[in-house]
């Protein structure tokens, strides 16, 4: 065991988890005010459910039997059996206590569901989701992240996946879209105007995303070496990349660079960027995250075309992202960077790295949409998924929770005209 090495890993699964607050302040500050509440609770409330969860069985599902090319672990780690403060034997060459690596994984299992309340903002049913959550971190977040990050038969096909590029964004974001095909539109979508309540919220909260991102993509080295040097360095180069590509095709596209596309183009370049954050280096991650802002941006279009309520764009910007830097890894990946890398397209080492990713990406796509559609469904025929009209319109802060975030006169016209997602001018009401 090494002591720099556990502290960084400690340090870092401080960080991943200051991620979901942060989280839960970005997509409140973009909900209606009478909305806030209910978005903070649902990402909180991950946090107490999952980490439960995950300590019971998730971790055992996810990583035990690691190496096994097979779907799904077994339950040698059930409650935690056997996960101690020694190493052990369960990854080659671990540094850390067993139980500080279960631990940081338990961090990415408690965000990865909460990514998904973005989608379902102003109309999710309290209960439901925590039903939905809990049985999606059984059923579809822990057969993923085996595949991936356990040796699973992805891993063993070939694809990489530095720190959740696949198990996180692609998976969360696929599951987001089954969630709101079965949910339904927000009342009023497309006739109302929905503007966000409170942009230096969700300033904050990007702020917030980006500091802990480093602990997610840096701390999936697990040590403090150089891979996880050259991941905080290509984890901010696409964040800020990506800002900026956004902003310059917000500007040129409706005229003005807005502090929501700014948060939202670096959160884009973070995503994109999670898979590839350890194998690659140079200016990568720079066009990496350029692209992720463009082609993010653009994303967000597709739905209103094809008539999907992706209430906060979680679907634009994570499964869209998420499949960006894990198909584009097949490109820029570096065996100098990492030798467990092997080198992309770009770098002469053939295609079979780009066709694994593909295979990669496509099987979490089509396997989480799948199974999180069919258990939202389920869901909805028993419990039932969405808040009634009344309840919606009443807000889920006072209809789930009994609560009022604000108690503040009625500011009218003083506040300015607010600015929708897509960069119209919303009348104030």
């Amino acid at each position: 065991m090494d002591s720099g090495d556990t502290a960084w890993m400690l340090m870092s699964t401080a960080l991943v988890l200051f991620m979901t607050p942060g989280l839960a302040l970005f997509y409140g500050g973009m909900v209606r005010s009478k909305h806030v509440l209910g978005m903070l609770m649902q990402n909180f409330a991950a946090m107490g459910l999952i980490a439960v969860l995950w300590a019971l069985v998730g971790f055992s599902l996810a990583f035990g039997d690691l190496g096994n090319a097979g779907i799904l672990g077994n339950l040698d780690f059930l409650g935690l059996s056997g996960v101690g403060t020694d190493p052990g034997s369960l990854i080659e060459g671990l540094t850390i206590p067993l139980v500080l690596f279960a631990a940081y994984q338990m961090t990415f299992a408690v965000i990865t569901p909460a990514l998904i309340t973005g989608a379902t903002a102003d109309r999710l049913k309290f209960s439901a989701y925590l039903v939905f959550i809990g049985a999606w971190l059984v059923l579809v977040y822990a057969p993923v992240a085996h595949w991936v990050f356990a040796g699973g038969w992805l891993a063993d096909l070939g694809a990489l996946d530095f720190a959740g590029g696949a198990v996180v964004h692609i998976n969360a974001g696929a599951a987001a879209l089954g969630v709101i095909l079965v949910l339904g539109p927000r009342r009023g979508w497309r006739s109302e105007a929905m503007p966000p309540h409170s942009l230096p919220l969700t300033m904050l909260g990007t702020g917030i995303l980006w500091f802990g991102w480093f602990g997610f993509n840096a701390g999936s080295a697990l040590a403090a070496n150089g891979v996880a040097a050259q991941a905080v360095m290509n984890t901010f180069l696409a964040a800020s990349a990506a800002m900026l590509s956004w902003m310059l095709v917000e500007r040129l596209k409706d005229g003005h660079a807005t502090t929501l596309g700014a948060a939202s183009g670096a959160v884009a370049g973070l995503v994109a960027i999670t898979p590839c954050a350890g194998f690659v280096g140079g200016v990568s991650p720079i066009l990496i995250g350029a692209a992720a802002g463009v082609f993010c941006l653009l994303a967000i279009g597709l739905k209103n075309r094809f008539g999907y309520d992706d209430s906060l764009d979680v679907v634009g910007i994570h499964l869209v992202g998420g499949l960006l830097g894990s198909i584009v890894l097949g490109l820029f990946a570096d065996s100098a960077i990492n030798e467990l890398a092997v080198d992309g397209l770009f770098l002469g080492g053939g295609a079979g790295l780009l066709v694994d990713q593909i295979v990669a990406s496509a099987a979490v796509l089509v396997y989480s949409l799948v199974v999180s559609a069919a258990l939202a469904k389920v869901i909805d025929v028993t419990l039932g998924l969405r808040v009634s009209p009344d309840e919606e319109l009443e807000g889920l802060d006072r209809s789930q929770h009994a609560e009022t975030a604000y108690f503040l006169s009625d500011l009218g016209s003083s506040l300015g005209t607010p600015v929708t997602h897509q960069g119209e001018r919303a009348p104030v009401s």
